[in-house]
């Protein structure tokens, strides 16, 4: 039974939303479940879906908005701040990679176009993954993440080449025609130019006026229009259509309308992509794969050390940092987003056979699934392989800084020199308090160290460093990374050593407050807490309390450790877990009736303790007892409010309400 065009899309779009679901569930990425289902339901497979034309077109304006979202996010200020990283290190990667691989095609018998179009997909990263992988490490401004991102950004410019020289190349399977290659890339060029300066008079004209109209349909059409609009003028030239998306984006990127741009794409751009993703699994001959697994394997390895290798070996010529050239190389490793649409495009060109596309897109999607396990280990890596180097740096190392502490005394030692540690130099400075600040970013180290900043390059974990400071006449350190486990660690090693030296703590919230406090933090200040304080007493001094008054109540707080502002009233969405993992406490209120077996008793008599738990207050009709005493007797039409653990507190209710 032959299916219509419209039963096909269903089909689809119901397989898409099971593997997706299923996908999740032993978290694996959404991308995968689309390969999936496009394998499944292709004609290699079930052929439930034979109108591939018309999910082709569909899955074209996917790469479309893909590429109109990175362009987005491509910026020219930007490219020329980091120019030494993406002119040098990423003009050197593409370059050598696409060499190598060309090379390694050629021996493998393929022909000079099929080799060009393997090594021009294959040397383009995950600018997404990467990216992503960056952010939520905290990691997109240390000296590997700016590696990494210099050598995106030449890949998205290479990428532009290569979507411009595939069309140029179409239908000519055996040799390329240089004069026509030539030619169509300076018709390409001369489309950028002229797109990108007349977008960039006319297009923020067109957003102002859809912005100015109030309506929000106005400016989703608008944003729609743009990037198809661009796409069918360079699919006109004769060039690709993910083209188009791309030079729009790039309009529109340092437009102020780009964040607005970005939330309403996202929902077209996240379902024709999943389209695209389909008919790329289409076209994967799952016969044909099983067959040729080990080249898969190859490939895929190869790719990743190619890659590493090149990357580790041009940043350390370049940038005389083996360690942070590795961390990028490993980072880098991957195919990208690029390479499926430049294989997509080459297949739709007749550039590629189908089985040696199914193997360049199966080892493009095996390096991205592997990527975010080599994140993990970068670090752990970089340092084992030079750690004969750090270990004769560090040896230098204490001897430097005696040097650079010298002829302080009672001073400050500030461990971090973050936002955090900057505004606490800015407060002692002009009190002529001394203090030395100690950083492990060499590029931050610089930079302040050019400013006038007393700052030196170490590890605070390490006692012969912070001895080498004058550890043990200084008067305070301060510990002001905004990692936990960082700062946690470096307190212990340094207890140990200075157990007379007072050390404060500077953490985001409440959560690890009782583990500073049992490892020796002299004080733990949490941002989130003082920065609650700071606001309340605002609201007070508006209120017409005074500021004697405002100043106790605030004291008051501190001295007892916060106590008052731990837990809260949790929601349907709030987390029952914190960033590191640790169970978050919150605040439950237990109505107590007549049948209630704590009324009548006393707090003393009930186990709430024991599951760590405690009242925090009690509301009695119209009064509320803050912090009630062991002695307090519960009463029939008491609100009690318990705090605790959230996966304790339901015990608790059950103490109150049974006694059990």
């Amino acid at each position: 039974m032959t299916l219509g065009f419209f039963e096909q899309f269903l089909a689809i779009l119901c397989f898409a939303v099971i593997a997706i679901t299923l996908f999740r569930r032993i978290n694996l990425p959404p991308l995968l479940a689309y390969l999936s289902v496009g394998a499944l339901l292709g004609p290699y497979s079930f052929g439930l879906v034979e109108d591939s034309h018309s999910i082709g077109l569909l899955s074209e304006l996917g790469v479309v908005f893909l590429l109109f979202m990175l362009g987005l996010e491509f910026s020219v200020s930007r490219m020329f701040a980091m120019r030494k990283a993406v002119f040098g290190l990423g003009t050197l990667q593409v370059t050598f990679t696409s060499l190598i691989l060309i090379g390694i095609c050629l021996l493998l018998d393929q022909t000079w176009t099929t080799a060009l179009v393997i090594a021009g997909a294959l040397s383009l990263s995950s600018t997404a993954i990467v990216s992503k992988e960056l952010i939520q490490r905290n990691e997109l401004d240390t000296p590997h993440g700016q590696l990494s991102v210099g050598t995106l950004i030449f890949q998205d410019l290479a990428a532009v080449f290569f979507l411009i020289l595939i069309p140029a190349l179409g239908g000519q399977n055996q040799e390329i025609n240089s004069a026509e290659v030539a030619l169509m890339l300076l018709e390409g060029a001369t489309l950028l130019i002229i797109l990108l300066l007349v977008g960039r008079i006319i297009m923020p004209m067109l957003f102002h006026e859809s912005a100015n109209s109030g309506s929000s349909e106005v400016f989703v059409l608008t944003t729609l229009v743009a990037a198809l609009l661009a796409a069918w003028l360079t699919h006109a030239a004769g060039l690709s259509m993910a083209l188009g998306g791309f030079l729009a984006g790039m309009m529109l990127g340092e437009s102020h309308y780009r964040y607005q741009l970005e939330a309403d794409i996202r929902p077209f751009r996240d379902v024709l992509l999943g389209l695209f993703f389909v008919s790329v699994g289409m076209q994967l001959d799952l016969h044909s794969l099983i067959e040729n697994w080990y080249w898969v394997v190859i490939f895929t390895v190869l790719l990743i050390v190619i890659k590493t290798l090149l990357i580790s070996v041009l940043g350390t010529l370049l940038h005389k940092d083996p360690a942070n050239s590795l961390r990028a190389g490993l980072s880098l490793s991957q195919g990208g987003e690029f390479g499926f649409a430049l294989l997509a495009l080459a297949l739709g060109n007749q550039l590629i056979a189908p089985d040696v596309n199914a193997i360049a897109v199966t080892t493009i999607i095996t390096s991205m699934i592997i990527t975010p396990i080599l994140m993990n280990h970068t670090d752990r890596l970089s340092r084992w392989l030079h750690k004969t180097s750090e270990q004769q740096t560090d040896a230098l190392l204490p001897e430097a800084l005696e040097v650079a502490s010298q002829s302080l005394n009672k001073h400050v030692i500030i461990c971090g020199f973050g936002r955090v540690g900057q505004i606490i130099t800015r407060f002692l400075e002009p009190m002529n308090i001394p203090y030395i600040v100690l950083d492990n970013d060499p590029v931050r180290v610089m930079e302040a160290s050019t400013a006038g900043e007393n700052i030196c390059f170490g590890d605070a974990k390490r006692a012969d460093v912070i001895s080498a400071l004058g550890g043990a006449r200084a008067k305070m350190l301060i510990l002001s990374y905004p990692n936990v486990d960082s700062s946690l660690n470096a307190l212990k090693h340094l207890k140990n050593t200075f157990p007379e030296l007072p050390i404060l703590v500077r953490t985001r919230d409440d959560s690890s407050l009782e583990l500073f406090q049992q490892a020796g933090a002299a004080e733990v200040i949490p941002e989130s807490l003082e920065g609650s304080l700071m606001l309340v007493s605002h609201v007070l001094s508006m209120l017409g309390v005074s500021h004697q008054e405002i100043e106790k109540k605030i004291n008051q707080v501190r001295a007892e450790r916060y106590s008052m502002l731990h837990g809260y009233y949790h929601g349907q969405h709030s987390d029952k877990v914190d960033a590191s993992g640790r169970i978050k406490e919150v605040l439950h209120p237990v109505p107590l009736n007549e049948t209630s077996y704590a009324c009548g008793h006393m707090l003393s008599e009930l186990p709430l303790s024991k599951y760590e738990m405690e009242v925090a207050m009690i509301r009695r009709h119209d009064q509320s007892i803050h912090e009630p005493n062991s002695d307090t007797t519960l009463l029939d039409g008491d609100i009690v409010i318990l705090k605790g653990p959230t996966d304790k507190i339901d015990i608790g209710e059950t103490i109150l309400t049974s006694g059990k």
